[in-house]
């Protein structure tokens, strides 16, 4: 299966349990792995016979900018579920880093593997 990528998609957001996380906007990381059949496309060279990734990144956008998640693994989900909306994605996979969430540690993450069967 072919995949299309987002990576690095560097967002702030209201994130995290504790009273101070609720407060201040944090750093959040996200990577997006989606899993396809991009044959037509590369034969068609039609935007039509792929993932619109630029529409899939701005419902992204809006989702984790207008967010209050309190964890990074409901935020994963729910960008799983935007890139599944999509009919030509079969399965994805949804990283999110939290930096600076742990003292000593660069970030904290989640990563999340859904396919269509399972949504």
């Amino acid at each position: 299966m072919d995949k299309i990528f987002i990576r690095d998609l560097a967002l702030r957001c209201i994130i995290g349990i504790y009273p101070e996380e609720r407060r201040e906007k944090q750093d959040v990381v996200i990577n997006v792995e989606m899993r396809c059949d991009l044959r037509k496309a590369g034969m068609s060279d039609d935007l039509n016979d792929t993932v619109d990734y630029k529409s899939i990144k701005k419902a992204i956008l809006k989702l984790v900018e207008e967010s209050r998640f309190q964890l990074i693994e409901t935020m994963a989900e729910r960008i799983a579920a935007i890139a599944l909306n999509d009919e030509k994605v079969q399965s994805v996979v949804v990283t999110v880093d939290k930096p600076g969430a742990l003292r000593f540690a660069k970030s904290s993450a989640v990563e999340i593997m859904r396919t269509r069967n399972s949504m």
